[in-house]
Formats: C-alpha cells, sequence, structure tokens
C-alpha cells in the first residue's frame, strides 16, 4: 500500500481480517477508492480506516472489537467504518466503542460512507463518484493472484458456525459478470485467478439463456470463454467434490490448479455428528480417491478443528489417523473456540484451554510432516508457477517454489522442482 497520501490525496486505510472472501471484498472497496481519488496508506496516517471483520470464532470477534478500538482511538481521531461478518451480527455494540465509529452492513456501499465522511461526495472540486471495479492482477492491496467471488452465503447449519447468519443465504454471481471479471484481470496482467466463495460448491447461475451452471459448468465456460492461463478453486465442501468436477479439472491441461482445499474439519465420526456436518469419513476417502484418479499430481489440502465439545482422546486419535491417510499437502489447524449464540456453545464436554493448546500442538507436527512428504513426492516434476515475490512463486499445488531472483514477479513460468527444503519449500530450475 501507499505508505502516505500523495498529492493532497485523503487517505484511507484498510484493516482486513478473515476469510478468503473479505480478502477479496477488500480489494474491490480498495479499487473504488482508488478510483475516486483517495490514497491507501497505513492506519497511522489515514483520514479513515475501514475494518473488515471476522465472526467466524470467538476469538476472531475479539481481535475484531481489538481492531477498531486501536483505529478509533488512532492520534488523528479518524472515521473508523466497520464492515463485515461482526458489523452485520453486532452493529450496535460496534457503534458504541467510539463517537468516530460507524457501520456499514453493505460492503458495496462502504467506498461511498468512506468518501462521504471524508467530505468528496458532495458537489464541488472535492466530488468523488466511485464505481465497481474488477480485481486485477496486482491489485490494490497487492496480491498477485486476483480472487474472483462467484457466490456468498451458506445454506448449512454447522453447529460451531456464525457465518450463515451473517452473510444470509446462499447466492451466485451470474455467469456474464464472472467472465467480465475474469477478463478484466486478465487485462491488467493476470495469469491466475482463484474463484472464491463461502460455500464455492454451492455455486448455481442462470446462464440468461434458460441454463443453470454449477461449479464445472462454470469452469467449462471460463475455460473456452476466456483465455485465463490458470483458475485456482478456492476453499469446498466434500460433497461437492463431483466425479464430473474432478472430470472437468483433469481436461483441462492444467488450466485448473491441481489443488483442493477440501474441508474436514474432524477424522472422527461422532465429532463430524456433533458438528452436524454433512458428509463423514468415508464420502470425505472417496472424494480424495475420485479427485486422485482423475488428477494424480492433485495437492490437498484442509481445515481441523481440535478440541471440539465432546472430543475425547480417542477420537482425536483417530482424526489424526485418518488424516495421515489422506495425506494432506496442507492443513490448517484450529483450536476450538465458543462462538457465542451457536449450538456447540452449549454444548456439554468442552474441552478445558489446555487439552485444547496441546492437541493443537500435535496436529501442526503432523501438518508439518504431511507437507514436506508431500512436497519431497514432487521432486524431479515439472511444474507452473506464478512468481509472487523476487525469488518466490507458488506451484499448481500451492507450495512454495525458490526460484531464480531475476525471473519477473507476476510471471507465470515452467521450472523443474529440483530439490525440497526442511520447511517444505520446493528449489525450481526454469526451463
Amino acid at each position: 500500500m501507499t505508505p502516505s497520501p500523495r498529492g493532497g490525496r485523503p487517505g484511507v486505510a484498510l484493516v482486513n481480517l478473515g476469510c478468503r472472501v473479505n480478502r477479496v471484498e477488500l480489494d474491490l472497496m480498495a479499487s473504488e477508492l482508488e478510483r475516486a481519488g483517495v490514497a491507501l496508506v497505513g492506519e497511522e496516517d489515514a483520514s479513515a480506516v475501514v475494518v473488515n471483520t471476522c465472526a467466524v470464532t470467538g476469538e476472531a470477534e475479539a481481535k475484531t472489537r481489538k481492531a477498531v478500538r486501536r483505529a478509533a482511538g488512532l492520534p488523528q481521531g479518524p472515521l473508523v467504518v466497520a464492515t463485515g461478518c461482526v458489523a452485520n451480527l453486532f452493529s450496535d455494540e460496534l457503534s458504541a466503542l467510539a463517537p468516530n465509529v460507524v457501520v456499514e452492513r453493505e460492503k458495496s456501499r462502504v467506498a461511498a460512507r468512506v468518501l462521504e465522511g471524508l467530505g468528496l461526495a458532495a458537489g464541488g472540486e472535492g466530488r468523488a463518484e466511485p464505481a465497481p471495479c474488477d480485481p486485477g492482477a496486482v491489485t490494490p492491496t497487492g496480491r498477485t493472484r486476483p480472487g474472483i467471488k462467484i457466490q456468498d452465503g451458506c445454506d448449512n447449519r454447522c453447529t460451531y458456525c456464525i457465518v450463515w447468519r451473517a452473510r444470509g443465504a446462499a447466492r451466485s454471481e451470474a455467469p456474464g459478470r464472472v467472465l467480465s471479471e475474469v477478463r478484466a484481470a486478465m487485462a491488467r496482467g493476470a495469469h491466475e485467478v482463484v474463484l472464491t466463495g463461502i460455500n464455492l460448491g454451492s455455486y448455481r447461475a442462470s446462464d440468461g439463456r434458460g441454463r443453470e451452471l454449477d461449479l464445472p459448468a462454470l469452469l467449462e465456460l471460463l475455460l473456452a470463454e476466456t483465455g485465463v492461463e490458470r483458475v485456482r478453486l478456492s476453499s469446498i465442501e466434500p460433497p461437492d467434490v463431483t466425479e464430473r468436477l474432478c472430470s472437468v479439472m483433469a481436461a483441462s491441461g492444467g488450466r485448473v490448479a491441481p489443488f483442493l482445499h477440501v474441508c474436514l474439519q474432524s477424522g472422527c465420526d461422532e465429532t463430524l455428528r456433533r458438528m452436524a456436518r454433512v458428509y463423514r469419513t468415508d464420502l470425505f476417502r472417496r472424494v480424495a480417491e475420485t479427485a486422485r484418479s482423475h488428477v494424480p499430481d492433485i495437492a490437498l489440502s484442509t481445515d481441523l478443528i481440535v478440541g471440539f465439545p465432546g472430543e475425547t482422546e480417542e477420537e482425536f486419535g483417530r482424526s489424526l489417523a485418518f488424516c495421515r491417510e489422506m495425506r494432506f499437502s496442507w492443513m490448517h489447524v484450529f483450536r476450538y473456540s465458543r462462538r457465542p449464540g451457536t449450538p456447540a456453545a452449549t454444548m456439554p464436554g468442552q474441552v478445558p484451554a489446555d487439552v485444547c493448546a496441546e492437541r493443537g500442538r500435535r496436529a501442526r507436527g503432523l501438518a508439518r510432516e504431511m507437507r514436506l512428504a508431500e512436497a519431497t513426492r514432487l521432486v524431479g516434476a515439472e511444474d507452473l508457477v506464478v512468481v509472487q515475490y523476487p525469488g518466490r512463486a507458488v506451484s499448481g499445488g500451492l507450495f512454495d517454489v525458490a526460484v531464480d531472483p531475476s525471473i519477473p514477479v507476476d510471471s507465470l513460468v515452467r521450472v523443474r522442482l529440483a530439490s525440497v527444503r526442511d520447511d517444505a519449500t520446493l528449489v525450481g530450475e526454469a526451463l
């Protein structure tokens, strides 16, 4: 981001908490503000601060309130605009944190709210009229692989989750809009785009000609109608990893990244039942087998919650054993955090914090072990990598790859994966 206002332009700081969808939405806000003549700056230099909040756990909500208080208490007394999931659920509480805090539930209205607060939305010389903007290859917040939000909301009711209340029912972007956003990203130099959503696999939208497209059909449309070099899917639920989706990935010739982040949460059926997840481990196992049979070099990553209410040591052991069987390339480990307003928060058998912490350490140790093992399997193979920073790229399977620092940032280059370091970073030699 720009370190300080330039040319007398007002400065706005952007603070993001939470998921990839939040980051994509923040990029859209940033693009809109920049087009209106606003400089993106650090909090200390800001006339206004946007805090994009997260309510996924009680801990995330606490971080949100801390971030809002910090911004509101800055010496310059900036306007603080809070948006996102906590803003949708607890707007009055956020507004009450400080007199200079305002809440905007509609993210599409955040930029306009900021401009109004800075006196730029009224007539006269300072008038600025923001318009929706597509994310680009290098977004205003510095991302080289732009996210394209194709879906929002969720119809599932997992017992630990409050996001469905904050985000609402599942809904999808029209295929034509997705196409235009991908093309806009390509026009700004993007080699890879990431399709994102709260429940990505629930994508369903009419193409305007009487045909409803699901996620595999949308992928086929993007591959046929754009020249995008690589499309990556973000997090997806196990039942949505279908034979057809895997067939589309296999037939894409690498244009759909050989990577799936499939949410597990627990490798124990009893725990999954208490979570009210819509699958069991036998289905997840079939999903992994299907994906690997169609795309042999696919990397599978996941999320794991440890210490969910009622989880015994024996259940935790079964969960870890299942994860080891799945050979995940990456595993995001979360200690269960009680989320007020969810059924899990009042369940019996709340696991003590020290037990959760110890299980988290063991799970993260397994995650590191599996990542190194999966990276080692790739040594000697070729891959297309996107250079994100000088000397640092990301592979199709989302592994870090060390490359020649002279290769330009934002390049998509083919490399041979020559070796692997102890931290699971692969070393790529350009071909």
